[in-house]
């Protein structure tokens, strides 16, 4: 649809845009970034049209741009340049209308219900119908911004140059700008090329991506080939993070800013054994991977509960449940995270330890009544009861996150051997158990003091977290079997 090739160009003689070329098939969406200055409004301006060249060629459908008439051009190719100022007003609906004017024949040339069914449409898609008799002038920025996306949309081109669309526009009006816009690529086949400040948002709904540095193409290709930490922090000359979507199969960057992160250390003063659960507070939030039931997964989080139910307990929803049991406890939901135990808190097992610069923390609830083999649960006629052995793993230090996946594959190691030296067994194979069939398992960190790039069963930190675990589950356990009679 697009070829560009070589392109050079700018303003008052002065080269710009050095030697860009890229080229964008039919029903794709393509996304510039680049810091100020780049090149990329430039660049855009000078595909349009409203820049020369001075080297490259520009094809639309494979013929040279100026090969096209004017009107012809414009029903090919449409354009929405960044929000400026007007020297007079219009309304909503006659500002769409303009978009029609391609499709305009001769001097006195009449409004026809394609015309009017088109602009509809666009008003409709963008949100901005219920102003179409209002002045423009007296419109906030963002609604002015998706009136002229209207008026480029009702001009029902096929390849539309953006510069900036979700500029001046609230997180709302951006998805449901973005949304149309990639429908209207894959349903009608629209070509899009638009420029962008938000890498994230480009990467969420852009099919390439762009990036521009001092006028010349950096990087071209898919947001995960494109968006990556290096290329973005030596293009933008500022540390960033990258991380996946937690729904899309795309890149997302975060900043770091370079400020002094205060010092975070949790102690053993701040876990509090209550009536029905066993609660750390932390002084500041701590990052967090866990299987919890309540904000799983990774986060940062300053509150942690540890909650006893009944053995018995059935519940149709108990997410919802677990929520409303965090509110009615004045805890904010969202500095939570929260799981549930069969064991009664007062044998919950909390232990400090310490090895030079090391520092760890461990608590455990151990109730291992039904427990299970996993390499033999499919032998497991019905269905298991709520899980009891939770563990928590709390360190001060900074963990990456293959450190963090590490820790958690120690602590269950751990685990498994504590329940085999323990010689707990699945009752219905007759085998070594490996755990329950709910069990949940955190690692938190303070992500301050020491640190640690890895945290296996070699390194010092995985040393003492192997050992913290091992030895806090044979206590946990011991004091289970105590209390059923198992053992004096």
């Amino acid at each position: 649809m697009l070829e560009i090739h070589g392109l050079t160009g700018g303003y008052d003689k002065k080269e710009i845009v050095r030697d860009v070329s890229f080229s964008l098939q039919k029903g794709r969406m393509l996304g510039i970034l680049g810091p100020n200055g780049s090149g990329k409004s430039t660049l855009l301006k000078m595909i349009s049209g409203i820049l020369p060249l001075t080297a490259g060629d520009i094809l639309i459908d494979n013929k040279p741009r100026t090969s096209y008439k004017q009107k012809e051009l414009a029903r090919k190719m449409a354009v929405l340049p960044q929000l400026h100022a007007h020297a007079f007003s219009h309304t909503v609906a006659e500002t769409v209308a303009l978009g029609r004017y391609p499709h305009q024949s001769g001097l006195f040339s009449q409004w026809s219900a394609e015309d009017e069914a088109a602009t509809t449409e666009a008003m409709t898609q963008t949100g901005v119908a219920k102003y179409r008799d209002e002045e423009l002038e007296y419109l906030s920025g963002g609604e002015q911004q998706r009136t002229f996306i209207a008026q480029a949309l009702a001009q029902q081109a096929e390849l539309l140059l953006l510069d900036e669309p979700t500029n001046h526009l609230d997180l709302e009006h951006q998805r449901q700008i973005m949304d149309m816009l990639k429908h209207e690529v894959a349903t009608r086949q629209l070509t899009v090329v638009s420029i962008f400040h938000d890498m994230n948002l480009a990467a969420l709904y852009c099919d390439e991506l762009l990036l521009l540095e001092n006028g010349r193409v950096r990087a071209y290709g898919a947001p995960a080939e494109v968006l990556t930490e290096d290329e973005i922090a030596q293009v933008y000359h500022t540390a960033v993070a990258r991380f996946a979507h937690p729904q899309l199969a795309t890149p997302q960057m975060a900043l770091l800013p370079n400020i002094e992160i205060a010092q975070n250390r949790v102690t053993l003063e701040q876990f509090r054994v209550e009536n029905e659960f066993v609660h750390l507070k932390a002084t500041k939030p701590l990052r967090t991977l866990s299987a919890a039931l309540h904000n799983p997964g990774f986060g940062w989080f300053r509150h942690f509960l540890n909650r006893t139910v009944d053995a018995q307990y059935m519940c149709d929803d108990a997410h919802a449940e677990m929520k409303n049991y965090i509110k009615n406890h004045h805890l904010p939901i969202e500095q939570t995270v929260a799981m549930m135990t069969a064991v009664d808190v007062k044998h919950a097992v909390i232990r400090r330890y310490k090895e030079e610069d090391h520092e760890i923390f461990v608590m455990v609830t151990a109730g291992v009544g039904n427990a299970v083999d996993a390499a033999r649960g499919h032998l497991h006629a019905e269905p298991q009861r709520v899980g009891t052995i939770n563990l928590w793993v709390i360190i001060n230090g900074v963990l990456s996150d293959e450190s963090f996946m590490q820790a958690m594959m120690t602590t269950i190691e751990a685990k498994v051997k504590a329940m085999q030296d323990g010689e707990i067994y699945d009752t219905q194979t007759g085998t070594i158990a490996t755990g329950t069939s709910t069990d949940s398992v955190l690692i938190a960190s303070t992500q301050s003091g020491q640190n640690y790039e890895y945290a296996g069963t070699i390194t010092d930190i995985g040393k003492l977290i192997g050992r913290g675990v091992y030895e806090t589950m044979i206590i946990a356990l011991d004091d289970y079997k105590r209390a059923k009679g198992w053992i004096q």
